[in-house]
C-alpha cells in the first residue's frame, strides 16, 4: 500500500473510506465539503480511474486479484496510518467492502457497525434468520448444511428452489433448480463450499426495492421502485435491466415502507443507506427477499436522484460526518416518477442521441454499456417513455455475456 498524498498535521476529523470497486464519486466530494479529512483506500487495479483527487487528502492502493485483497494485510496497513492518525470514521463504498470496513472497526474499536450486525447485511442465510425471528415474512428456506435437513425441506417445499451464494450481492452465483434431483446435482458440485450457500423457495412475482436513509434507527427518507424483470432473468437469461418508481401514495408502497422500517429496525440499522428488495407474490403478500448496507447498484443511485433530487452518495457522507447527536437534515424532497435503463451494448461507445426526449436527465458513460434515466413529474408519462425505450434498446444496442459466479468491474 503506497502513500499517494502527504498526511495533514491538523487535527480535523478523519474519515477512511474503501472501495474495491470504481464507484463513490458523490461520497468522496461530500465528505471533503464536510469539512473532513478524508483517506480513501482503493485497488491497485484501479489507479488510474477518474477519482476526484481534489477531495482525497490521502490516496492508498491495495495489490488486489480481481478486486480481492488479502483482509490481515489491510488491517496491518490501517493500523500502520493510525499511527500517526485518529481515524474517527471508517465507511465502505461497495458491498464486498462491508466486512472488510467491520473487521477494521473492530481491530481498531472505531464506532459503527461490527462484524455481528455486519452479517445481517452481508450474509444472505444470516439476515433471513433474523427477519423470521422478527416475523418478517421472508420465502422458506434451508442452509445447505445438513443432508437430513435438506431432504426434509425438499420433501416439505416443492420445486423450483433458488440456490444463493450467502456472501455475494446481486444475482451473482444464484442457481435456478427444477427440480430435487438438480438440486442435489448442484449441492454435490459444491463439494466442501456448501456451507456457503442457502436454498429457497422459488417465489415468482414482481421484485421491489426500497433505498432508504436512516439515522438512529428511524428512517429519514425512503423510496419505492419496481423492476421491470427480476435481476435473477436479467442477469443470466440476458434482459434489458429496467426499475422505475411506483405510483406515489399506492397500496404497494404504502405496505412496502411499513415492512421495510420493521426490517431495517430488526436487523441493527442504526445510521446509514441502504438498498432493501421484496417479493411480491402470486398470494399477494410481500416477502423480504434481502438488503445491504450501501446505496444500490446498477445506476439506482441516479435514478433515485432523478426522482427525489437527493444524491444518497453525498447524503450517506453527510450522515457518516455528522457531530455526537447531531440530527440529519433532510433537503428538499421533489416527488417526480423516474425510470432506468441498463443494457451491454454490441458497440463500444453507444450512441443515444437518438434518445432525445427532455425527459431523458441522465446516460451512462461507460464502454460496451448503454444506459439512461428518464423523470416526469407525470406516472403516465414515464411509463410510455419507458416501454418505448425497452423496445428500442432491444433493437439498437442490446448484447448478451453471461454473468459469471464472481463479480467483476
Amino acid at each position: 500500500m503506497k502513500n499517494g498524498a502527504k498526511m495533514s498535521s491538523s487535527r480535523k476529523k478523519t474519515i477512511l473510506c474503501i472501495s474495491s470497486y470504481y464507484k463513490g464519486i458523490d461520497f468522496l466530494k461530500s465528505a471533503h465539503n464536510q469539512g473532513w479529512y478524508v483517506i480513501f483506500v482503493t485497488s491497485r487495479s484501479l489507479e488510474y480511474e477518474q477519482w476526484p483527487r481534489e477531495s482525497i487528502d490521502d490516496l492508498y492502493f491495495m495489490p488486489d486479484n480481481n478486486k480481492e485483497w488479502h483482509l490481515p494485510d489491510l488491517i496491518k496497513a490501517v493500523s500502520y496510518l493510525a499511527r500517526n492518525v485518529v481515524i474517527d470514521k471508517i465507511v465502505a463504498l461497495d458491498d464486498f467492502d462491508v466486512e472488510k470496513a467491520a473487521a477494521l472497526r473492530e481491530h481498531l474499536r472505531v464506532p459503527g457497525m461490527g462484524e455481528t450486525t455486519m452479517r445481517y447485511f452481508r450474509d444472505k442465510f444470516s439476515m433471513r434468520m433474523k427477519a423470521r425471528e422478527e416475523a418478517v415474512l421472508v420465502p422458506d428456506f434451508i442452509h445447505v448444511l445438513n443432508y437430513a435437513e435438506i431432504n426434509s425441506f425438499m420433501e416439505r417445499v416443492d420445486p423450483p428452489y433458488i440456490m444463493k451464494p450467502r456472501m455475494q450481492a446481486g444475482a451473482i452465483g444464484m442457481i435456478k433448480l427444477e427440480t430435487k434431483t438438480h438440486a442435489w446435482d448442484v449441492i454435490h458440485q459444491l463439494g466442501d463450499d456448501q456451507s456457503n450457500y442457502l436454498m429457497e423457495k422459488f417465489v415468482p412475482g414482481d421484485i421491489f426495492h426500497v433505498d432508504t436513509i436512516m439515522q438512529d434507527y428511524e428512517v429519514k427518507f425512503a423510496i419505492c421502485s419496481i423492476y421491470g424483470l427480476p435481476p435473477l432473468e436479467v442477469a443470466h437469461q440476458g434482459r434489458v435491466f429496467t426499475t422505475r418508481t411506483v405510483l406515489h401514495g399506492s397500496e404497494d408502497e404504502t405496505a412496502l415502507f411499513e415492512i421495510n422500517a420493521r426490517v431495517l429496525k430488526a436487523l441493527g440499522m442504526k445510521t446509514g443507506v441502504n438498498h432493501t428488495e421484496f417479493i411480491k407474490g402470486n398470494d399477494g403478500k410481500f416477502y423480504f427477499l434481502e438488503t445491504s448496507a450501501r446505496v444500490g447498484g446498477a445506476n439506482i443511485v441516479e435514478l433515485v436522484e432523478a426522482a427525489s433530487g437527493l444524491n444518497l452518495w453525498a447524503e450517506w457522507a453527510k450522515l457518516e460526518t455528522l457531530e455526537p447527536g447531531e440530527k440529519y437534515k433532510l433537503p428538499k424532497v421533489k416527488k417526480h416518477y423516474a425510470a432506468l435503463l441498463n443494457s451491454l451494448a454490441k458497440q463500444e461507445y453507444p450512441d443515444m442521441d437518438a434518445y432525445n426526449d427532455p425527459e431523458v436527465v441522465w446516460r451512462l458513460k461507460k464502454q460496451f454499456h448503454a444506459g439512461l434515466v428518464i423523470t416526469s413529474p407525470k406516472y403516465d408519462r414515464t411509463t410510455k417513455l419507458l416501454n418505448s425505450y425497452v423496445e428500442r434498446f432491444y433493437n439498437d444496442f442490446f448484447h448478451f455475456v453471461p454473468m459469471g459466479n464472481k463479480a467483476s468491474n
